[in-house]
């Protein structure tokens, strides 16, 4: 049987990688695991994930993402409902703008949605079968 071992990596096309990767590692904490050039970096949060983060080909025509893409968003899980709240106010404190507050899910999933510098929408998320898997 075929099986994959999961979504772990994103490519996204930016308008100034430096900028994006700066917001990344502040905001999100994550890493540098490999930056060839100025141009190009690949972070990570664990070692099972990786954001690639690409300069666009033409960065000035480059519009936000809601405009020209189907991509609604990108998520990153943590392990508690608490560590959402504690994320929300760590986020506002890098001044990111919310586009959509704290929700308690039917589910019992709780998240909010930020943005970063190119307008890519990201979702800060404690999601239980997740957050209760087994490694």
């Amino acid at each position: 049987m075929l099986k994959t071992l999961g979504m772990r990596h994103i490519a996204l096309n930016v308008k100034d990688p430096q900028a994006t990767k700066k917001f990344y590692i502040d905001v999100l904490k994550m890493e540098i695991e490999w930056e060839p050039d100025a141009d190009n970096v690949y972070l990570t949060s664990s070692s099972q994930d990786n954001l690639a983060i690409h300069k666009a080909p033409n960065s000035e025509a480059l519009k936000p993402v809601r405009d020209n893409q189907l991509l609604d968003h990108i998520g990153f899980f943590v392990s508690t409902p608490k560590e959402v709240d504690d994320w929300y106010q760590h986020v506002l404190s890098h001044y990111a703008k919310i586009i959509k507050e704290i929700k308690t899910h039917r589910d019992g999933a709780r998240s909010f949605y930020f943005q970063d510098p190119d307008g890519v929408v990201i979702q800060l998320i404690y999601h239980p079968p997740v957050a209760n898997r087994k490694s």
